[in-house]
């Protein structure tokens, strides 16, 4: 069995207001997509990653360039993150093996280390359903509905993050058979949509989504720690 990263890159980053793709913007300065394609290429476990872009991203070549190893861009991203993972699945089906795993990831998750993708492989790899990292809520949740406040227990309650990883045929097959894949908002809900029922291993805060600016110098922080070790 392979590992694959695969990071759909192809998206505006509106919320960041930055006038161009989120992915691109630079923390301690180097380009957080360098900062998210690293954390794989320093991992021993995964045997390459693959970086989905739109066809006219003008970024990419820079920040990825052709000689960098073990990275492959594929221009290939469509409207939605779930339509570019569908593009890339879909062009990779002749390399990647039905069984071989495909570890989905944020490219605004820049915080991610070995540690954490050999955490993942380890308690999900062998998984049928897939797994991905998570964290337990810990904070009261507070439910409103119109003027209206309630409490809703926490108990089972997990954040999503990313990696997430699932046989490279199963993820496919989630996501071409879902009613409406472009309402998806991550992998795991797709392969739920199945019947199964994906791995949660706990994750850590540190692999936040850079989505709002005041995000960003929480990443730094996380990857300045990092530097220091």
């Amino acid at each position: 069995m392979n590992y694959f990263a695969l990071i759909p890159a192809a998206g505006v980053g509106a919320r960041m207001a930055a006038g161009y793709p989120k992915q691109y913007l630079p923390l301690l300065g180097k380009p957080m997509l360098r900062h998210t394609v690293e954390a794989f290429l320093r991992s021993p476990l995964v045997a390459h990653t693959y970086v989905v872009v739109s066809a006219d991203d003008g970024y990419a070549d820079d920040v990825l360039p052709a000689d960098l190893d073990g990275v492959t861009v594929l221009r290939c991203g469509g409207a939605t993150r779930m339509e570019s993972i569908r593009n890339g699945l879909r062009l990779l089906a002749s390399r990647i093996g039905a069984e071989d795993r495909v570890l989905v990831h944020d490219a605004a998750r820049p915080g991610l280390t070995p540690e954490l993708i050999e955490k993942l492989v380890a308690e999900a790899g062998a998984e049928p359903a897939g797994g991905l990292l998570a964290l337990p809520v810990v904070d009261t949740v507070k439910s409103k509905r119109g003027g209206t406040v309630t409490t809703t227990p926490r108990d089972g309650l997990w954040l999503a993050q990313t990696p997430q990883m699932f046989p490279s045929a199963l993820l496919r097959r989630a996501l071409e058979e879902a009613p409406d894949p472009d309402a998806i908002t991550d992998d795991a809900s797709a392969v739920e949509l199945l019947g199964l029922s994906p791995r949660l291993v706990e994750g850590h805060p540190r692999n936040l989504k850079v989505t709002l600016p005041a995000d960003i110098r929480i990443a730094e922080m996380y990857l300045s720690m990092e530097s220091t070790q």
